[in-house]
């Protein structure tokens, strides 16, 4: 990864102007997006991928988005939905910002969209993946758009692909909010679905550090150790099971993010075979993808995960539509009915948008390998695709109006009916 270059001593929150290349030419259009990122704390490299992803595709066009100069400002949410909430003031009532970009956590997405309705100001929300935004809420926040995923999509067909590949009791270990309930509530109503059994679930609390307490507990019947940290102890989770002795005993599995390529770096035979699912993977073998891993690689010294590939595209699907309206601010409701109706080929395959304005695309079964990628010398750690499910909506192969009529996946929603 990049140093992170936008850390600065003593502050608390920081605000980043970062202008544009080009020029700007007499009576050319403005366009000001604000982009948060968590630039302080425990998720300070995952802003850093963030920015890094948005500012390559902003520098390939020479900060202009056919006619209008953009000027990104990036705010630091120090992870924290409160601190989101007022550097979102901040941008669109000091730097009338057009549009915000970004978040991570999934409490700081459901904490930002009221904010863009009061304000009448779009969100794109590239990486909160909150269920509901995008599903029973979507109603309330017209501003709302998103362009990286639901916590739930890719868990759906992960559930599924678990339960027909021969894994039958599973315990899992996940971050203790929104994001962790909705990515294992996803996986198991699909998993149960078709026979298996989640059979213990445990709910840490972001940025745990120790996880002998949860380890020692595990249900020793379970054949699977479903994964999800969050925070300052991400990396630690499986260096545990694999000291206690439970990996490789059982199998590894986990959320995409779990094992997202910033992380895989700092990981080592721990993690080699576990399985995860999601939107993109930086091994994925097609033209578009070889070629944005190559430039981001060349330019940052390191291999692009989901966090780099999602903003990228953000700001490819940002330039379309100003594309669209020839580099005018078509304003925030002609914005979001233009960005919904397009179908693009990004770095992860082709992305378009159901009728409640989340990206329907491919999810990947990926498997992390010791291997050689792109003509690169040296054997890494990858998350080798080996199964694809092609245009995965965020409901799966639901009937939509009999999902919606369910709760929003939460601590206690699915049920653990097998849990002892």
């Amino acid at each position: 990864m990049t140093a992170n270059w936008l850390r600065i001593a003593g502050l608390s929150a920081v605000v980043v102007a970062l202008s544009a290349l080009a020029a700007p030419r007499a009576g050319a259009e403005e366009l000001k997006i604000g982009l948060l990122a968590p630039v302080t704390g425990p998720l300070a490299q995952i802003a850093t991928d963030m920015i890094d992803g948005f500012k390559m595709y902003l520098n390939d066009h020479k900060g202009d988005f056919h006619g209008a100069k953009v000027e990104l400002i990036v705010a630091d949410t120090e992870a924290k939905p409160s601190a989101a909430v007022l550097q979102a003031e901040k941008l669109i009532k000091q730097n009338h910002v057009d549009m915000l970009v970004g978040g991570v956590l999934a409490s700081t997405g459901y904490a930002l969209a009221p904010l863009s309705t009061r304000e009448k100001t779009v969100y794109v929300a590239s990486i909160a993946a909150s269920d509901n935004l995008t599903q029973r809420d979507i109603g309330k926040y017209p501003y709302f758009v998103r362009t990286g995923w639901t916590s739930s999509q890719p868990s759906h067909p992960f559930g599924d692909w678990a339960c027909h590949h021969g894994y039958k009791k599973v315990v899992t270990i996940a971050a203790d909010y929104a994001f962790g309930y909705e990515v294992v509530g996803g996986f198991q109503k699909t998993f149960e679905a078709c026979g298996g059994e989640i059979i213990q679930k445990m709910w840490p609390p972001i940025n745990t550090v120790d996880y002998s307490p949860y380890i020692s507990s595990i249900n020793p019947a379970a054949d699977t150790v479903f994964i999800l940290p969050v925070g300052a102890g991400m990396l630690q989770l499986a260096k545990q099971l694999q000291e206690s002795g439970i990996i490789p005993k059982k199998h590894l599995i986990g959320c995409g993010a779990t094992f997202d390529e910033f992380m895989l770096p700092h990981m080592g035979n721990e993690v080699i075979g576990a399985i995860s699912a999601l939107q993109y993977s930086a091994a994925l073998q097609t033209p578009e993808n070889a070629a944005f891993v190559k430039e981001y690689r060349a330019k940052f010294g390191e291999v692009p995960g989901y966090f780099s590939e999602s903003n990228y595209t953000t700001a490819m699907m940002i330039d379309d539509v100003m594309k669209e309206t020839h580099g005018k601010w078509p304003g925030a409701k002609q914005f979001i009915k233009l960005l919904t109706a397009l179908k693009v080929d990004a770095p992860r395959g082709p992305v378009s948008f159901d009728d409640m304005r989340n990206p329907v695309q491919n999810i990947y079964i990926r498997k992390v390998e010791k291997t050689k990628m792109f003509g690169y010398p040296k054997a890494e750690l990858w998350n080798v695709v080996i199964k694809t499910y092609p245009h995965v909506s965020q409901f799966w192969t639901f009937n939509k109006t009999a999902y919606l009529k369910e709760p929003v996946y939460s601590r206690n929603y699915p049920p653990c009916k097998y849990c002892k």
